[in-house]
């Protein structure tokens, strides 16, 4: 996607995305130094550029390495599925947390262990987007139940009533089968403790290419957004669009999940942060999206370490403090326009 400078506030939006990008590797790196035993920058380095077998270099590439880029992953991923859902529905509280995609996602990968055993990851990632699109697809049909009135709220309570329904359900599988208990305990509280590399390598390419066809058709979103009357009057099938929009979530998301568990709210926070700070076109919302999430995961995982100085501690909680209140925020901002 090639973004058209037209204006000087386009000017500033791309020296603000240019600056953000450059953070990224420097917070990765930070991510990455911290730990029981602080490792210096220079070894971080030669254990990616010349990686030698040593104690450190194999903490670094086996460890740390692959809990940043499972961070940076899911994070941009679930904000960008956010901010396509709130485009798609029209809706400013969708988010795949909220609609229930992430509690599909979890659920599927779950029961896929439980029947089947630890196996390998690739298997859990189509089990994810399978529980991913078959939730997305109920929250639709109920959503869409009585009158047009009220349908974003309709929208909300019908995600609500699955992500309970379906967290309850998950949690019964891992009541009864230990096993399964002990392999996604803390993965189940949206987590990169324990990710491997060879869990980002086989998960990446799904998320990337969800990330790349978000950043190919921004207008595409735009347009949906406006609603489905607009888009046909503009010459778009709202079908059509409104189902590629919807398979891009479900990569994003459901790779999102299996990678790192069910991490709530980022894809609520980011794109509402983004649309403040940066406007409403969607040519500049999901690039930022996709660095916002990507940084603010990895500050939550890496921010979590330093407070309660354990490796293990779940990202997914540490995201709930930070999103719960936007939430509320958010919740008695609209209801003060409505009203």
């Amino acid at each position: 996607m090639a973004i058209r400078i037209s204006s000087r506030a386009d000017r500033l939006r791309l020296a603000a995305l240019v600056i953000l990008c450059c953070a990224l590797p420097f917070a990765a790196i930070w991510s990455v130094r911290l730990g029981p035993t602080p490792v210096p920058v220079r070894d971080i380095v030669d254990a990616v550029l010349s990686f030698d077998g040593s104690r450190e270099h194999l903490v670094i590439a086996t460890i740390r390495l692959p809990r940043v880029l499972a961070g940076l992953l899911a994070g941009g991923a679930l904000a960008i599925a956010g901010a396509i859902m709130q485009a798609i529905t029209n809706n400013p509280l969708a988010s795949p947390g909220l609609l229930g995609i992430n509690a599909g996602a979890a659920f599927a990968v779950v029961l896929t262990m439980s029947v089947y055993g630890a196996g390998a990851h690739g298997t859990f990632v189509w089990a994810a987007f399978a529980g991913a699109a078959s939730a997305a697809g109920i929250v639709s049909l109920l959503g869409s139940v009585g009158p047009a009135h009220g349908a974003p709220i309709k929208l909300v309570l019908a995600g609500a009533v699955l992500t309970a329904f379906l967290t309850s359900l998950t949690t019964a599988i891992l009541i009864f089968d230990r096993g399964a208990l002990d392999g996604v305990r803390l993965w189940t509280a949206g987590s990169l403790t324990g990710r491997t590399m060879d869990q980002v390598r086989t998960i990446a390419p799904y998320m990337l290419t969800g990330l790349a066809a978000a950043l190919l058709f921004p207008r595409q979103l735009a347009v949906l957004s406006l609603g489905a009357d607009v888009s046909k009057s503009l010459g778009q099938n709202p079908v059509i669009w409104r189902g590629l929009a919807a398979l891009i979530v479900i990569l994003l998301a459901g790779g999102a999940v299996s990678l790192a568990g069910p991490i709530g709210f980022v894809g609520l926070v980011v794109p509402h942060v983004i649309r403040l700070t940066v406007g409403t076109d969607h040519k500049w919302i999901i690039p930022f999206a996709a660095v916002g999430g990507a940084l603010l995961v990895l500050a939550a995982d890496t921010l979590s370490r330093i407070l309660f100085a354990s490796q293990s501690f779940p990202v997914g909680v540490t995201m709930a403090m930070i999103g719960a209140p936007f939430f509320i925020w958010l919740v008695r901002t609209r209801a003060r326009e409505t009203s």
